[in-house]
């Protein structure tokens, strides 16, 4: 029973056959919605991105391993996480940067850019929900220091509509990085 608490429901495949085009409209929502998504955080918006969220959020970033090339396809293990969030937990993240003084790991808050490119859309089959992968470098800066940690990595997501707007439904975050060269991971991702 912890083992189904603790893994991530599966991604539905990307099938070219469901790609939707660049410069569609529903392509171009999509990335209205990743590039306002990356200015809420970027300004600490946090509030308002929170509902961008559906109820049944699932958000992971699982622990990456470097494995030979024959062994590519094992490279990241889903049943360790750097971050495991649901709905209610990401929103205590938010209140406890944005309401409390106990998130001395962003206070005072990282500078940060968030940079989206390589965005793919898929219909999902059956389903109404739309599938997004998009590469994603954060760039963090903190205090007067004159170097910034990179995060880089690819985001699996899914959108789905509700009230007539897209939310996010699903976020795994793949890191390019084995060791995470940051000092935290209080931030979004």
């Amino acid at each position: 029973m912890l083992q189904q608490l603790l893994e991530p429901t599966p991604l539905p495949p990307s099938i070219k056959a469901n790609r939707i085009p660049s410069g569609s409209d529903t392509y171009n929502e999509v990335l209205d919605f990743l590039y306002d998504e990356a200015e809420m955080l970027d300004n600490l918006r946090l509030g308002e991105w929170a509902e961008l969220l559906t109820k049944d959020l699932e958000y992971n970033a699982p622990l990456r391993h470097t494995r030979s090339t024959s062994q590519f396809d094992q490279t990241y293990s889903r049943n360790v996480q750097h971050l495991h969030e649901n709905y209610g937990s990401m929103l205590m993240r938010v209140k406890r940067i944005t309401d409390t003084k106990s998130a001395w790991g962003e206070d005072p808050p990282s500078r940060i850019k968030r940079l989206v490119t390589n965005v793919r859309v898929y219909r999902i089959d059956d389903s109404d929900d739309l599938k997004v992968e998009s590469y994603l470098l954060l760039t963090r800066s903190r205090f007067d220091f004159d170097y910034f940690d990179l995060i880089p990595c690819v985001r699996h997501d899914i959108l789905r509509r509700e009230d007539g707007a897209l939310k996010l439904a699903r976020r795994e975050i793949l890191l390019d990085q084995v060791v995470i060269g940051t000092p935290n991971l209080g931030v979004i991702l």
